[in-house]
């Protein structure tokens, strides 16, 4: 009887600790907060790219996480200059520099970003049937926009891979169709 106990006590401490470890598992992203559009003054939103200027009161989500990262993580990439003057504002923030759009870099959203932990690392990128490598150089910020800092540009969304132009040419995609396109990544 108290064998059978013992075993009943085991099963469910067992189940209890993969119930909970699966429901981490599947957790999803929430978003964190809002924040509210500013007008950018005159001349202070570059809007080389396509790239959106916030708009005086409206709301725009926040992210502190991306999406769980896989060996396929499903992404939206997006286009960005990382040249001094280029959309992406300031330096990048892995290295304090700037670089060539002929030069396959990338700007993840804040959770992929990690605090800097992928800085300077190697990902893959799988998209219009190729696939590319390029180096984390920056964060794509999803916590905060719409200030000098961030060029008044909205936060980013959580789940963005923001790359040069090289990317996007080693993929093969028509530069009329460069904006977004849904891919997948993996670290390198």
């Amino acid at each position: 009887m108290k064998n059978q106990f013992c075993s009943k006590t085991l099963f469910l401490i067992f189940l209890l600790v993969v119930t909970q470890w699966l429901t981490t598992e599947a957790k999803t992203c929430n978003p964190s907060g809002k924040i509210r559009g500013k007008k950018p003054p005159p001349g202070q939103c570059n809007q080389e790219n396509d790239s959106d200027c916030c708009k005086q009161g409206k709301s725009y989500t926040t992210y502190e996480c991306s999406p769980r990262v896989s060996g396929k993580t499903k992404a939206v990439l997006t286009i960005n200059s990382f040249e001094k003057g280029g959309d992406g504002g300031g330096p990048s923030e892995c290295d304090n520099n700037y670089h060539s759009d002929d030069t396959p870099v990338v700007a993840l959203s804040t959770g992929w970003f990690n605090n800097m932990q992928r800085c300077l690392q190697n990902i893959t990128i799988y998209g219009n049937g190729r696939s590319v490598s390029a180096m984390v150089v920056d964060e794509c910020d999803s916590t905060a926009g719409c200030d000098a800092d961030h060029d008044y540009q909205p936060p980013c969304p959580n789940n963005i891979v923001d790359a040069s132009k090289a990317v996007w040419k080693a993929l093969g995609v028509s530069k009329g169709d460069w904006g977004e396109l849904d891919i997948y990544w993996s670290q390198a």
